[in-house]
């Protein structure tokens, strides 16, 4: 999996490419969000249109970052947006849809931190 970071003002937004399952990409994205909470990043958005394809455990993945960026001293956020109609079923099966902010596009996600 690739991962691209790209900043909109305070926010770091994650242009995620490729599957996230076990061994492949889970652990990738795991790191990478420590190191920005490490950095004091509190703002970050996932750009999921490029992933095709997420196993149990990249969803579990998924949710230990939510988690993290959360947790972070400050508190933090994590939303999800461009979710691909397997995703977006994904989470609606797994009931997680109720647990992260998805938007449809990257101007709503971004909008949403400012009317924060």
């Amino acid at each position: 999996m690739e991962i691209r970071e790209r900043r909109s003002g305070s926010v770091v937004i994650l242009d995620l490419e490729g599957k996230i399952l076990l061994g492949e990409g889970d652990i990738q994205l795991k790191e990478y969000i420590a190191k920005l909470v490490e950095r004091g990043e509190r703002k970050v958005m996932l750009n999921m249109a490029g992933v095709p394809y997420m196993d149990s455990s990249g969803l579990g993945e998924i949710v230990r970052c939510y988690t993290a960026v959360r947790r972070a001293p400050g508190g933090g956020e994590l939303k999800l947006y461009n979710l691909t109609k397997r995703l977006q079923d994904l989470l609606t099966i797994t009931k997680l849809i109720s647990v992260f902010e998805t938007h449809a596009n990257e101007e709503s996600a971004l909008q949403s931190f400012s009317a924060e």
